[in-house]
C-alpha cells in the first residue's frame, strides 16, 4: 500500500497543474494495474477540505460531492471509513467544519460519550457537547 499526501490528492481531483496532475494520474493508474491500494488518512481528507474551500473556492456542497467521490473510489483505503462517511454526512447537513465532525466521530469510535467543545456550530450534534 502507498500513502497519498494531500497535494497529490488535490492534483488528482482538480487537474489544475498539468505536470503534477499527470504524475498523480499515473500513480493511481499504476496502482490500479498492480491491484495496489492507496491509503488516504483522515488528516489528508481534512486538509483536502481546507484546500478546496480556501484555495479553490468550493462551496460546502461541492466539497461534500468531492469527498463522496473520494470515499467511493475503490482503489483508496481509509482509516475508519465508516466514521469518515458519518462525518461527511454531518458536514453536508450542518454548519461546522469537516475536521470537527471527524474529531467527533473518532471520539464516538473510541467510546466517548461526547466530545466537549466551545464551538457553537456543533450545538445539537450528538457527538458533541458545547460548554
Amino acid at each position: 500500500m502507498i500513502g497519498l499526501d494531500t497535494n497529490v490528492l488535490v492534483r488528482y481531483l482538480t487537474q489544475d497543474d498539468p505536470a503534477q496532475s499527470r504524475r498523480a494520474n499515473a500513480l493511481v493508474a499504476d496502482a490500479v494495474s498492480a491491484g495496489e491500494r492507496l491509503y488516504v488518512s483522515a488528516v489528508v481528507l481534512c486538509e483536502l477540505v481546507w484546500v478546496l474551500r480556501r484555495a479553490y473556492g468550493f462551496d460546502r456542497g461541492e466539497v461534500a460531492q468531492a469527498l463522496t467521490q473520494v470515499l467511493a473510489t475503490a482503489q483508496f483505503e481509509f482509516e475508519s471509513k465508516d466514521s469518515l462517511i458519518a462525518a461527511l454526512a454531518a458536514y453536508a447537513a450542518g454548519e461546522a467544519d469537516f475536521a470537527d465532525h471527524v474529531i467527533g466521530q473518532q471520539g464516538v469510535e473510541a467510546g466517548c460519550l461526547h466530545t466537549v467543545t466551545f464551538d457553537r456550530a456543533l450545538k445539537g450534534v450528538p457527538a458533541f457537547r458545547v460548554l
